[in-house]
């Protein structure tokens, strides 16, 4: 009676050792274990490591209806939600960076800032933590210039769709 079990359950383990060492072909972001489609794509074959493949839970007709496919128009209630998340999303960096910024000038002190402990006796360590402090604000005062240009994009997108 036990080997009425064991024959299938063997027949699908060997079933299953044997799909898993199928050879995978990766085509860009995409990857194949048939052989004439790795052909017709020129894809390439991965040796050794093991190919995980995680699958979406949304349905592709859901996606669809969402919007996320490109080319897709939406309705403008829609986009003026998207415009409007969009915009809370930046005025909120806009908000931290102008914050940071604030910090990064008061901690560089016109270009001298306190020395810590651990510079007391060590004259180029201070003298790199000022232009690390420096390049900071610079790259802070960079970052907020590009989420007020992102703002004036949004408000200049949609001046110009909403209705007269």
């Amino acid at each position: 009676m036990k080997i009425v079990f064991l024959i299938p359950l063997l027949a699908s383990l060997v079933g299953t050792t044997s799909w898993a060492q199928a050879k995978i072909y990766r085509c860009g972001n995409e990857y194949t274990n048939t052989v004439t489609e790795a052909q017709a794509k020129s894809c390439k074959l991965i040796s050794g490591g093991n190919v995980t493949v995680v699958q979406s839970n949304k349905p592709a007709a859901s996606r669809a209806a969402s919007g996320a496919q490109p080319g897709t128009r939406t309705d403008s209630a829609d986009q003026r939600a998207k415009d409007s998340d969009s915009r809370m999303i930046l005025e909120s960096e806009l908000k931290k960076a102008e914050t940071r910024q604030v910090e990064l000038v008061k901690e560089y002190n016109n270009g001298e800032p306190e020395r810590l402990a651990s510079e007391a006796r060590n004259q180029q360590k201070y003298l790199e933590r000022v232009a690390e402090l420096k390049a900071n604000i610079a790259r802070n005062e960079s970052d907020i210039d590009g989420i007020r240009r992102e703002l004036g994009r949004l408000s200049s997108a949609s001046a110009s769709s909403s209705p007269k």
